[in-house]
C-alpha cells in the first residue's frame, strides 16, 4: 500500500472493516470485506467474503463509516460560532447575526470564512451539507466553488430575504423580485460549474416566512417547480416564529410552504420543534425532511423535537449543526445531543412530577438509530446517493484510526469486533474526535490531502 493508494480509490477494489446503516436501527459491520469502485467513485459491489486479491489493504486498525451528513448550516454564522448564545432567538437575528451576515458583501471575507469553515468540516468527516449563505449572489456563487474545490459535497442556496419589517435593510434583498433573480442567478452559476458532476448543487432558500414577503414566497415556490431545484428553509422552530407565523398567515408554516409551493419532495426544513401531527403528515405526503438540531434547539427552540413520533410517522429526519445556533459544528456532538435529548422527552426532566407521568414516553433513540440519522439518514433527506456502502452509492467515507494517542478513542485488549459486535461502533459514535480521523473520501478521493 502506498499513500497515493489512499489518496485516490477510484477504479480501485479496496480490502476493509468497518460499519453502515443501510436502513434505520440496523447496523452492518464489515471485517476484510471487498469494495469495488468504478472510474468515478461510485460503488459498484461490496463483497463480505470477496476476492481480495489486487486489492487496496487499508491499515488493519482503520475502520470506515460513511461520511457524516449535516442538513443544516449557516455558512456564514462559522465566524460566531460559539458567541452570542444567551438570548431570546429574534434579538439573536436582529443584533448579532444580521449585522455578521451584511459583512459578506465583501468577498474577500466571505472567502476567508467559507473557506476556514469547509476545511474544518471535512476534518471532522462530515463529506455532505446544505448550506445557508447570505443575501449576497457573489458570496454565495464563490461558497459553491469552494465547495466544489475542497471537495465536499454540497447544496449552496442564496438567502432570500426581503421584508423590510424583519431585516435590516443591509442584509435584505431590495425586493421580491430582487430575491428570486438573485436566486435564479446562483442556481444557473451553479448547474454551469466546470467540472461539476453531481458534487454540488444548488437550493432554495427563503430563510424563513417572517423574513420573507408573500410575494417573494410565491415567486420562490414558482421557481422551485420550474428548476426542480431543492428547497431549505426553518419551520415551526420556536414559539415566536411559530406564532408569527400563524398570526401572518392564519396557519402553520408547514401549510404556509404548501401553499407556496415551496413543501416539495427533497425539501428540507430545519428543526419542526413545534409541528403538530398534522403538519408531519404533510411533509410525509410530500416528501419533505426535518433537519433535526438538538444542540441549537436547547437555546432558541424552546421545546424537545419529537423525533420518535416523526420516525413512526415515516417523516425523513437527519441531523443538522445549525451552525451557530447550535454551538458546536461537528456532527458528532450533534448526534451525541440527538440521542440525550430523545431520553429526556422520553422520561421528563422535572424530579417533583411523578416518574410515571413525568415524560412524553416517546421511545427514544439509541446509537443505532444516531448513527443512521447522521449519515443515510441524511442522504435520503437530500435525495443523495450517500450515507451506506452499497452499490450506486458514492464512496464517501472516514477512516477512523482508533488506536491514535492524541484522539480520545481508547480500544482495550478486548474490544475487539468479535466481542463487541456493533458495540465497537458505539464506543466510536461517543468517543471519536478530530485526531481519529485518518482520511475523508468523496468520490473516493482523500479531501485531507
Amino acid at each position: 500500500m502506498t499513500q497515493m493508494d489512499v489518496n485516490d480509490l477510484r477504479g480501485c477494489k479496496v480490502l476493509f472493516s468497518g460499519f453502515h446503516a443501510p436502513q434505520i436501527g440496523v447496523i452492518e459491520a464489515f471485517h476484510n470485506a471487498v469494495l469495488t469502485l468504478d472510474d468515478r467513485g461510485t460503488i459498484v459491489s461490496i463483497d463480505a467474503n470477496g476476492d481480495p486479491s489486487g486489492a487496496i489493504r487499508l491499515p488493519k486498525d482503520w475502520l470506515l463509516i460513511p461520511g457524516l451528513v449535516d442538513l443544516h448550516v449557516h455558512a456564514p454564522q462559522y465566524a460566531q460560532l460559539g458567541t452570542a448564545l444567551d438570548v431570546p432567538l429574534e434579538d439573536w437575528l436582529q443584533t448579532y447575526t444580521f449585522p455578521l451576515e451584511a459583512r459578506f458583501s465583501d468577498l474577500t471575507y466571505a472567502e476567508h470564512v467559507y473557506s476556514t469553515l469547509i476545511d474544518d468540516m471535512l476534518a471532522i468527516g462530515t463529506t455532505t451539507a446544505l448550506h445557508f449563505a447570505t443575501v449576497h449572489v457573489p458570496a454565495t456563487q464563490r461558497l459553491a466553488e469552494i465547495c466544489l474545490a475542497k471537495g465536499q459535497r454540497a447544496l449552496v442556496g442564496k438567502v432570500a430575504m426581503d421584508d423590510p419589517d424583519q431585516c435590516p435593510e443591509d442584509c435584505r434583498d431590495a425586493s421580491a423580485q430582487a430575491a428570486i433573480e438573485g436566486t435564479r442567478a446562483v442556481i444557473d452559476h451553479i448547474n454551469t460549474l466546470p467540472d461539476n458532476d453531481g458534487m454540488v448543487f444548488p437550493v432554495i432558500t427563503p430563510r424563513f416566512i417572517p423574513s420573507c414577503t408573500d410575494a417573494c414566497l410565491k415567486g420562490l415556490g414558482q421557481l422551485a417547480g420550474e428548476t426542480g431545484a431543492h428547497v431549505q428553509s426553518h419551520v415551526s422552530e420556536s414559539d415566536w416564529q411559530h406564532g408569527y407565523v400563524q398570526n401572518r398567515c392564519g396557519c402553520s408554516d408547514a401549510e404556509s410552504f404548501e401553499r407556496f409551493g415551496l413543501m416539495r419532495g427533497n425539501a428540507v426544513f430545519a428543526h419542526g420543534t413545534h409541528l403538530s401531527d398534522t403538519d408531519m403528515d404533510l411533509m410525509v405526503a410530500h416528501g419533505a425532511a426535518v433537519a433535526h438540531c438538538p444542540l441549537s434547539n436547547a437555546y432558541f427552540a424552546g421545546a424537545v423535537f419529537p423525533l420518535r413520533r416523526a420516525l413512526d410517522k415515516g417523516l425523513h429526519v437527519g441531523f443538522g449543526s445549525d451552525i451557530s445556533g447550535g454551538p458546536s459544528g461537528s456532527i458528532w456532538e450533534t448526534a451525541r445531543m440527538g440521542i440525550s435529548a430523545a431520553r429526556m422527552r422520553e422520561t421528563g426532566v422535572q424530579a417533583q412530577i411523578a416518574s410515571e407521568i413525568r415524560g412524553t414516553k416517546d421511545r427514544r433513540i439509541d446509537f443505532r438509530e444516531a448513527f443512521f440519522l447522521a449519515t443515510r439518514g441524511g442522504g435520503q433527506a437530500l435525495g443523495l446517493p450517500v450515507g451506506a456502502f452499497e452499490p450506486g452509492m458514492k464512496f464517501d467515507a472516514i477512516a477512523i484510526d482508533p488506536t491514535r494517542r492524541d484522539g480520545t478513542v481508547r480500544i482495550w485488549p478486548e474490544d475487539t469486533p468479535q466481542n463487541l459486535g456493533d458495540l465497537l461502533l458505539e464506543k466510536l459514535l461517543y468517543t471519536v474526535s478530530k485526531p481519529n480521523i485518518a482520511c475523508v473520501w468523496t468520490d473516493a478521493i482523500n479531501r485531507l490531502k
